[in-house]
């Protein structure tokens, strides 16, 4: 038995109905075979009626393992809800497939945070995680499974219809969550993460010879803005007009390759500069010996890097995939792509309409090399072949 996918839309917020549109076309696509695994997402104006909601489905495709989250749009089948609608996305595992639910709290300990509800990750494939952006330290956890479970690809997405601490929803098998994370863990699944950063790499290559917690202090030996500046200027108009609307860092996580290529670095914003000190401030931890790179990140560049994403997949694979998950950022859309359904088309050309579905997400969860970061207008996949 190969696993089989399908996945459904409902574009209107029509409460329970919406739900169960969505769930209905899934099962559809699906053909009858069980789900052992259920993934919704549901926009703001739908959320009043999680609770029925999550019956419609269940009726619809059966009692397998479900997570969800609260969305502020939706994405299935080639097409992109931006604000609204309701998204399902059911998986029927080959033979030895399994997914083990879960739901996370985080507990103060002193100054220190724990995090409650973690199964055993042994012999774990993959796992999928949403997250309230309130009430849960997505980026800790993900520092903590990096020594407890290297290599280990979590992929996922933050929820984004929360209006605050409290008010998010998070759905787990049958109940409705309004703190923490949910997620499930996949044994005897194969699945491919796949990260489109949506950044194109300008510039030359430079090493961090001084530097702290965030702050870089010095680049080939040179004052970090004064290098960051230089490079600026030897950069050709076009690309000096990108850097200008906003530049990027990225940072090489992975330093045992002969060449570094667009997905090998993390994207971080330039948070801050001191003229005086000659230090730039970046969005993440860095190291002395780390190699970075400048980047800028248009509708554009986001596109290129998409379909080179897309086609790296097809490669690997060598024929289309049974299906896959999208959490795409918020930022993304027609307000950087100029045109509607640009992330959820691209993926169902190059995947030849695998069933699909995915959530605009307050932040996006996947592995640049073999750690797991929180990322920012990202579109990033979980891929089933």
């Amino acid at each position: 038995m190969t696993t089989r996918i399908g996945s459904g839309l409902a574009p209107t917020d029509s409460g329970v109905d919406a739900f169960a549109e969505a769930a209905a076309r899934a099962a559809l696509r699906l053909g009858g075979a069980p789900a052992d695994l259920i993934v919704v997402f549901a926009g703001r104006d739908n959320l009043d009626h999680a609770d029925q909601g999550l019956a419609a489905v269940g009726e619809r495709l059966g009692a397998g393992a479900l997570i969800g989250c609260g969305a502020q749009g939706v994405v299935a089948d080639g097409h992109e809800v931006e604000a609204g609608g309701v998204a399902v996305w059911a998986a029927s595992f080959a033979d030895g497939g399994a997914a083990e639910t879960f739901h996370l709290e985080a507990l103060q300990a002193g100054d220190a945070v724990a995090v409650a509800g973690m199964p055993m990750l042994d012999g774990t494939d993959a796992v999928l995680l949403l997250a309230d952006p309130y009430t849960f330290p997505v980026e800790a956890l993900l520092a903590q499974l990096a020594v407890d479970n290297p290599g280990l690809p979590v992929i996922g997405g933050i929820a984004s219809a929360g209006g605050g601490p409290g008010l998010g929803v998070l759905m787990h098998d049958g109940v409705v969550e309004h703190e923490g994370a949910v997620g499930v863990a996949l044994r005897g699944v194969d699945v491919r993460p796949a990260v489109s950063q949506g950044a194109r790499p300008i510039g030359p290559e430079m090493v961090i010879t001084a530097g702290e917690e965030n702050v870089i202090a010095e680049l080939a030996s040179r004052p970090a803005l004064e290098r960051i500046k230089e490079a600026i200027t030897e950069l050709d108009p076009g690309e000096r007009r990108l850097a200008a609307q906003g530049l990027l860092l990225g940072i090489v996580i992975d330093p045992n390759q002969p060449e570094y290529e667009r997905g090998d670095f993390l994207i971080r914003g330039l948070l801050d500069v001191d003229d005086e000190a000659g230090t730039v401030t970046v969005g993440e931890q860095v190291r002395v010996g780390q190699t970075v790179r400048l980047q800028v990140r248009d509708g554009d560049s986001a596109d290129e890097d998409l379909r080179a994403v897309l086609d790296g997949q097809l490669r690997e694979l060598r024929r289309p995939p049974a299906g896959a998950l999208l959490f795409t950022c918020n930022g993304r859309g027609a307000g950087m792509f100029g045109v509607e359904d640009h992330d959820a088309s691209a993926l169902d050309y190059a995947f030849a309409g695998a069933p699909a579905a995915g959530f605009f997400c307050a932040g996006e969860i996947g592995p640049v090399g073999d750690r797991n970061f929180l990322h920012g207008f990202t579109a990033t996949m979980a891929v089933f072949p």
